[in-house]
């Protein structure tokens, strides 16, 4: 039992550092509106790259509140009702007569949704993409998922509700009703960064009939495994790897009352549990541990493997082959790189059209750019703008 222990304590290692490893991209400053009141401030505030830029316009992203029926009730208490960011284009006030597609995007771990905007200067690169001629106008969408355990996993659980339905249907359906979108299929897409490319990947293998297109960056839990370590990834073995992060404190690795939870933090444990292994039963964290007394808990740790895209990919393989365009990308000095080569290996196999790019680059140091030189252009080239006559 102590080579199951230590895979799991090895694979869990690189989920928790990798999780994350997303909030690293964030600044020293007051990070995101959490939406359940007793989370208001309780953000972490980190350091990471880059630094805020003052938007230009400071109208064209809107604060709004989009109740989340899906939401009601979960276990952890989160309130249903959720910051949403909306990015408005610079026609959007001066021509009532047009309409725009719409780009939905989930941010990563550890952090919430006006973080993220910062991160990817989102009002400054729409603009400037559309002055340059490389994307269109198009209205951005980035709802905030930053719950008690620090993240949603855009999952569907009694714990911490139905983050898939809030996305699919919440949220889209709010979106459609207040804005001037095009409302069809058509003229959708979904990207995400991160535990973000996770949900992109999640939800848009379950919904082809919402979205045309889809761009998960830098995916992470592609396989989350804890009885086999993960494969290493290209020029290195796995211990290279497994150095390559810092390990987990191993109270907190294998009994989850690590920092974060209710008192502010990080707890990934606790929001991979809360999504992936609920227990209503449970209280009063209302969710199962993988591990117990030190030991893999085999049928926990199924429902944790059935929760990876990985496994997912072989019952909606042909969802997938719906989309007009599938791209997928992720940095060669990201440790996520190795899973999400292999998810590209698996699509090539089940015969998925899709686009797969590697670049110079970690987990976060180049999500500003991807955005700006590769996201917003990919969704300008396949989304429709004009509106679908109806038949």
């Amino acid at each position: 039992m102590k080579s199951t222990r230590l895979s799991f304590l090895f694979n869990f290692t690189l989920t928790l550092a990798l999780l994350a490893g997303a909030a690293g991209l964030m600044f020293s400053q007051n990070a995101g509106q959490p939406a359940a009141d007793d989370q208001k401030d309780k953000q972490p505030q980190l350091k990471g790259f880059g630094k805020q830029k003052a938007p230009e316009r400071p109208g064209s992203m809107e604060k709004i509140v989009v109740h989340g029926k899906s939401l009601e009730g979960n276990l952890e208490g989160d309130s249903p009702d959720r910051d949403v960011f909306v990015y408005l284009p610079l026609s959007y006030t001066k021509n009532r007569n047009q309409r725009y597609p719409v780009v939905y995007f989930l941010h990563g771990y550890g952090l919430g949704a006006e973080p993220y905007i910062n991160v990817l200067w989102a009002s400054d690169a729409a603009d400037k993409t559309v002055a340059a001629g490389t994307a269109k106008e198009m209205i951005q969408v980035f709802p905030d998922s930053f719950t008690v355990h620090s993240g949603s996993m855009y999952s569907n659980s009694p714990t911490t509700g139905d983050w898939e339905a809030f996305i699919a249907e919440d949220l889209i359906n709010y979106i459609d009703s207040h804005y001037r979108t095009i409302a069809s299929r058509e003229s959708r897409g979904l990207a995400g960064h991160s535990m973000g490319g996770y949900g992109t990947l999640r939800i848009g293998m379950k919904h082809p009939e919402l979205y045309a297109a889809i761009y998960p960056m830098s995916s992470c839990c592609l396989a989350n495994n804890p009885f086999v370590p993960p494969a290493a990834g290209r020029g290195g073995d796995a211990k290279a790897k497994a150095k390559a992060f810092p390990p987990p404190d191993a109270a907190k690795a294998g009994d989850g009352k690590g920092k974060g939870g209710r008192g502010g933090g990080f707890d990934t444990t606790s929001a991979l549990a809360a999504a992936w292994s609920p227990n209503p039963g449970n209280p009063p964290t209302f969710f199962d541990l993988p591990t117990k007394d030190g030991q893999v808990v085999p049928a926990v740790a199924a429902k944790w493997i059935a929760n990876s895209p990985l496994s997912m990919v072989d019952q909606y393989w042909t969802n997938l082959k719906k989309y007009k365009a599938f791209m997928m990308d992720c940095g060669l000095q990201d440790g996520l790189e190795a899973s999400n080569k292999e998810m590209d290996d698996t699509l090539t196999r089940l015969g998925v059209p899709h686009t797969y790019e590697t670049y110079e680059g970690d987990h976060t140091n180049h999500v500003k750019d991807r955005w700006e030189q590769r996201v917003l252009p990919f969704f300008s080239q396949n989304l429709s703008f004009t509106a679908q006559k109806k038949k």
